[in-house]
């Protein structure tokens, strides 16, 4: 990844391939910071357009809206993992990149992500690669029943993946995936499950935020509880494994690792390669936010303070609240501890992510019974 003039200054303009909400966010960020923002999408009602300063409606591979981008960005980003390689290679050629093609490489594909951390000893689940209906028989041998086969890529919040405790329910779920590459992960019994959200930058430091329990519903992450609620140690070890992928990925950006926690142990889930939906809490109860952070690595800023101003508890807000006359916004914003952040999406469908609101409290224990009052009130 170049460090093309580093570093970047406000009045400069900084690009981001993705316009979704955290696109969104990464834009209010770099704005309220004094920055220019281009945002490449080809959704005409992205959320991230509609905060930036240039909205690009193309798609990530035209070749005319990529030289615009890399011709007017002092720097480039990403909100999203599925942004093809090969048009961060191509800007790379203009301006900064960050994070690299190589890195994203690895991660946006659930075989290569699962092979690279077996190979380089971060311990995960038992998985197997699946490429045709052959590999199912090997493949639930080694796994066990029941499993969850995975699509290797495009797959998020739930989608492109089914529970399958037979071999024909495996090679049903295969065809019904259209026979694409898969991965195939045997289940473990959970304790809870954790991540960590970091910033590394091109020297190598990492700023790590607290550590996030989360509770996840039908694949779709519900509520981060920060500080998690897990022993000291045990999250001294997720934040020291989360800086060793990264450090070992020679990843520069913001990221985020999900663990499973099983037995006291820690089982790396996914890499994200940019800010995490568990990272949310960050914009209300930490000094800098996972946001502003992606901006000061993009432009070669030193790596904000990470520290934690108060326990948080982050709820995420789904489509499915727009029915029979909601979201009651009226009992949310009735609480001045509750922080409501709505990511301007034209159309609330079930399982869209439509918005989050955050919790503050000093005692975690309250925070957390507000957190859930809240969620049945909307």
């Amino acid at each position: 990844m170049s460090s093309k003039a580093l570093p970047i200054l406000p009045g400069a303009t900084l690009g981001i391939l993705g316009g979704g909400q955290l696109g969104r966010m990464f834009t209010i960020a770099a704005r309220t910071m004094g920055y220019r923002v281009m945002v490449l999408d080809p959704d005409p009602a992205s959320p991230a357009g509609q905060m930036a300063d240039v909205h690009v409606r193309a798609a990530y591979t035209d070749e005319a809206a990529l030289r615009q981008l890399g011709e007017a960005c002092a720097a480039v980003t990403t909100e999203f993992e599925n942004v093809p390689a090969a048009s961060l290679v191509t800007l790379a050629k203009t301006c900064r990149v960050s994070p690299g093609a190589d890195a994203v490489a690895v991660v946006q594909d659930r075989s290569h992500e699962k092979s690279w951390l077996a190979r380089h000893g971060f311990a995960t689940a038992p998985f197997a690669l699946v490429y045709s209906e052959g590999d199912l028989d090997e493949a639930l041998a080694g796994t066990g029943t029941p499993a969850l086969l995975k699509v290797a890529r495009f797959g998020y919040d739930g989608k492109g993946q089914a529970r399958v405790a037979t071999r024909e329910e495996a090679r049903a779920a295969f065809r019904e995936f259209g026979g694409q590459p898969c991965v195939l992960e045997g289940f473990v019994t959970l304790d809870c499950e954790v991540s960590v959200v970091l910033a590394r930058n091109d020297a190598g430091a990492c700023a790590l935020f607290p550590v996030a329990e989360n509770r996840h519903v039908d694949g779709i992450l519900d509520v981060s509880i920060v500080p998690a609620r897990v022993p000291d140690e045990l999250a001294g070890r997720a934040s020291a494994m989360a800086q060793a992928v990264a450090d070992t990925l020679g990843y520069v950006g913001v990221m985020a690792v999900e663990f499973f926690v099983a037995g006291g142990e820690l089982l790396v889930n996914e890499i994200a390669p940019r800010p995490h939906n568990s990272g949310h809490y960050t914009l209300d109860a930490c000094v800098t936010d996972q946001f502003e952070q992606q901006v000061r690595v993009l432009a070669g800023l030193p790596l904000g303070d990470t520290r934690l101003m108060s326990p948080v508890v982050m709820v995420n807000i789904l489509g499915e609240r727009w029915q029979d006359g909601g979201p009651h916004w009226n009992a949310l914003l009735a609480h001045s501890a509750i922080k409501l952040h709505l990511y301007g999406k034209d159309a609330a469908r079930a399982g869209r992510k439509m918005g989050h609101f955050n919790v503050l409290d000093a005692d975690p224990v309250a925070a957390l019974d507000l957190a859930e009052r809240m969620r049945s009130a909307l």
